[in-house]
């Protein structure tokens, strides 16, 4: 038996609606933008993302095990092939990010998104 269901990643942030575009850059849906300390991003076939203002953030250091470490972060499926991740990175870059780790031999690339949260794309095993 649940005790209840998902219904939201919230991420702090010192701009909500900025935050909120930049991730539906990334995954689609429309920004719910009436509150600008609350924004909601329904992801089309996903869970939402929400956003809440937190105008004095300190943003996690990727990677760090002390008290401002990543408290959690997102990974994103980028691609099967790494020129779909090349594609999707130059997209987020230009968006925003900026790498903070890639090394050929793994799967994935960590970005920091504008506010300084960690994220990752992700290479999509082929079927």
């Amino acid at each position: 038996m649940t005790v209840a269901r998902f219904r939201s990643v919230v991420i702090d942030c010192p701009d909500p609606r900025a935050l909120a575009r930049f991730y539906a850059g990334i995954v689609g849906g429309t920004p719910e933008d009436d509150d600008p300390d609350w924004v909601v991003l329904r992801v089309p076939a996903g869970p939402r993302l929400a956003f809440q203002s937190a105008p004095d953030l300190t943003p996690p250091e990727w990677p760090r095990a002390d008290r401002n470490s990543q408290q959690f972060h997102l990974d994103f499926d980028g691609g099967t092939t790494w020129e779909e991740i090349e594609a999707a990175e130059a997209k987020v870059l230009e968006m925003g990010a900026r790498l903070l780790h890639a090394e050929d031999k793994e799967d994935f690339r960590v970005y920091a998104d504008p506010a300084g949260h960690p994220f990752c794309l992700c290479r999509i095993d082929p079927v």
